[in-house]
């Protein structure tokens, strides 16, 4: 059923955002910080840098493009059991990598696993604290993600004292071990709305035990989504919500069938048919929101900064130590500066965001600069103190992040916000993943990291560039009138203020 106000914004609420908060740390401590177990992988397996970026790029990529379906999973059968199983995934993926007898093996174990575990943690974390929260979403939402940023600080240093003291394996096993508290922390995620799963198990039982057969059932109960009170809201469904409650609503379709009957084969042809409207809905949805120019701007701009922006977080380590500022990973590594100065960068952005005469989307094309200049001067940087200065500059606008949900609401609206987010985060997966290949690429042609480094750059600026051009008056006005008749820009999307 729908949540009442009185349990929204605190209370219980709190206990799921620090629960949310410490599994996303747990679940992304060793992916975000991945940087320090790149050279040890090179060294252990004497794979090429292209093959052996896989990796990371993997691990970090993967949830991100898979995240429609983790969302699918968290709405199906709830926020707690999907926890505990990229639990089981996340620490089951470190532990094998111990293991690992080549890289392609640790691209599946590491890459593969992980990466699928995390983005489950993801969905299952954003999903709760909306739950929770109405009012303060903003905040608790800013306060969860921080968690991603605090474990990639913490784990850099414990990941680094580790291997120094066990090796690389016993570093693993360790790591893994604790990841396993992730099941500790879906102790603490009660729900407030039945998932869609126990729906349909409900609705069986009250069939077998001999209640109202037929009966369909109330729209409270087939109602999912949460942080909705309204009445409008109770009387339709949206895409997202017909495709989770079709099968509930035809459940008792498909109870009437009887053996070799023609109205058996007539109740199945039913039920695909509005399966397939609901579907084709869902793809006319996802196409409307494409053709906004607007959006498309914003997808090109994402996938650019991603290609560009998340090497360094893999290779920072190694261009220190290919280019003898460093012989060995400092106390305090580079990807630790990076990430505590990306934790800053999220909460400060978010604020600005806030302030009503800062444009959100300019806002993000001017991080996109700032970051690939930064990326621009890596390879003519000779210092070590300057690779942690540009670490500190770049993990700060790489707190963006935090603007895409925001962002995304002032161009679709709250309505489409889920699917539009999840078109986002494909693409920026994508780019997440190609980028440490390609980096590693130019690197094993050329031998330097100088070339690789422009690249991503010229990636990053060309982003900031295109982002800012669609999206100036000149250009947005002439389709505001045919194109977005539908779309009004309300003060609701105040309270999306970040998801990183």
């Amino acid at each position: 059923m729908a949540p009442s106000t009185g349990v929204l914004d605190g209370g219980w609420g709190w206990v799921i955002v620090v629960s949310s908060f410490m599994a996303q740390l747990l679940a992304y401590g060793s992916p975000q910080s991945v940087g320090v177990l790149y050279p040890e992988w090179l060294h252990a397996f004497q794979e090429s840098k292209g093959m052996t970026a896989w990796v990371g790029s993997l691990v970090a990529g993967v949830g991100l493009i898979a995240s429609p379906v983790c969302s699918a999973c968290v709405d199906n059968f709830g926020a707690r059991p999907v926890t505990i199983f990229s639990g089981v995934m996340v620490a089951g993926g470190l532990m094998l990598s111990a293991f690992a007898p080549n890289v392609q093996f640790l691209i599946f174990s590491y890459g593969v696993v992980v990466g699928l575990g995390c983005g489950l943690v993801y969905a299952a974390t954003l999903t709760i604290t909306c739950q929770y929260f109405d009012k303060r979403r903003g905040l608790a939402l800013g306060i969860v993600t921080t968690g991603t940023s605090v474990g990639a600080f913490i784990y850099a240093t414990a990941q680094n004292e580790l291997i120094l003291l066990f090796g690389l394996d016993g570093c693993l096993l360790m790591i893994g071990a604790v990841a396993l508290n992730l099941m500790a922390c879906a102790g603490f995620m009660r729900p407030l709305n039945m998932p869609g799963y126990y729906l349909r198990q409900k609705a069986a039982l009250e069939r077998n035990t001999g209640g109202q057969l037929f009966e369909k059932p109330p729209s409270d109960d087939l109602k999912i989504t949460a942080g909705s009170t309204s009445p409008a809201a109770e009387k339709s469904l949206t895409v997202k919500e017909s495709l989770i409650t079709t099968d509930a609503k035809d459940l008792p379709v498909q109870t009437e069938k009887k053996k070799g009957s023609l109205l058996a084969g007539l109740a199945i042809m039913a039920v695909i048919k509005k399966k397939q409207q609901a579907y084709c809905k869902y793809m006319h949805s996802m196409y409307e929101i494409l053709q906004d120019q607007s959006m498309v701007a914003f997808c090109i701009a994402i996938f650019l900064f991603s290609l560009g922006a998340f090497p360094p977080v893999l290779f920072i380590e190694d261009v220190a130590q290919s280019e003898g500022l460093v012989e060995e990973v400092s106390v305090i590594p580079l990807v630790s500066i990076g990430a505590i100065a990306t934790c800053v960068g999220k909460l400060a952005l978010g604020m600005l965001v806030d302030i009503r005469w800062i444009n959100g989307i300019y806002l993000y094309a001017f991080t996109m600069f700032a970051g690939g200049v930064a990326l621009l001067l890596i390879p003519i940087t000779k210092t070590y103190l300057g690779l942690q200065i540009l670490s500190v500059v770049l993990g700060f606008f790489s707190g963006n992040w935090s603007l895409t949900s925001y962002i995304t609401t002032t161009i679709v609206g709250l309505d489409k916000l889920t699917q539009a987010h999840g078109i986002l985060m494909f693409f920026g997966g994508f780019g997440i993943m190609l980028g440490p290949p390609v980096v590693g690429w130019f690197f094993d042609w050329t031998q330097s990291y100088d070339l690789a480094f422009y690249f991503s750059g010229g990636c990053v600026e060309l982003g900031a560039v295109i982002l800012f051009l669609l999206n100036l008056p000149c250009w947005n006005r002439k389709h505001s009138k045919n194109d977005r008749p539908d779309v009004r820009y309300i003060s609701n999307c105040d309270k999306v203020a970040s998801v990183a």
